[in-house]
């Protein structure tokens, strides 16, 4: 039986938040030229198009998730992580059923996403395929660049 997870906007003023988007960033420069790591900062995080969730249990910080508003149709999904202890737990997957839900209550046709492209990132890859997203062109502000696969996926209206 899986656990109860508790999926919540989160205002970002937690040092649990702090230390988990610390090793967001650490993970992607320890896999990315600098000039590819996309992922935002605590304040990048806090501008107004964002939403921020972060997902416990038992009152213990096991990821966390984002959602940016490119246009009202279309959505792009932001600093995905879970804690290292919990990967494997279905916690990412939970994460993106809750984005993509919110989503379409938003009422978004298309969800896009930047992540890396080197093997350190192909669980996440493998994850966002799971819920229908394709490779696709750079997208918004992106640029092609070779450590970068850009996703996306159209919701159903």
């Amino acid at each position: 039986m899986e656990a109860l997870l508790d999926i919540r906007i989160d205002d970002l003023s937690g040092t649990e938040i702090a230390a988990l988007l610390s090793a967001h960033m650490d993970h992607g420069n320890a896999h990315s030229p600098p000039e590819s790591v996309h992922a935002l900062d605590i304040d990048g995080l806090r501008a107004p198009d964002i939403t921020f969730w972060s997902v416990w249990e038992d009152g213990e910080l096991l990821g966390c998730g984002a959602i940016r508003e490119l246009s009202p149709e279309h959505g792009e999904l932001k600093s995905m992580h879970t804690a290292a202890r919990h990967r494997g737990k279905g916690v990412g997957r939970a994460m993106v059923e809750h984005i993509l839900k919110e989503a379409r209550a938003r009422g978004y046709r298309r969800i896009s996403l930047e992540t890396g492209s080197m093997e350190a990132f192909a669980p996440a890859r493998a994850l966002y395929a799971r819920f229908g997203f394709t490779e696709c062109p750079p997208f918004g502000s992106y640029s092609l660049d070779p450590y970068s696969t850009f996703m996306t996926c159209e919701l159903a209206a």
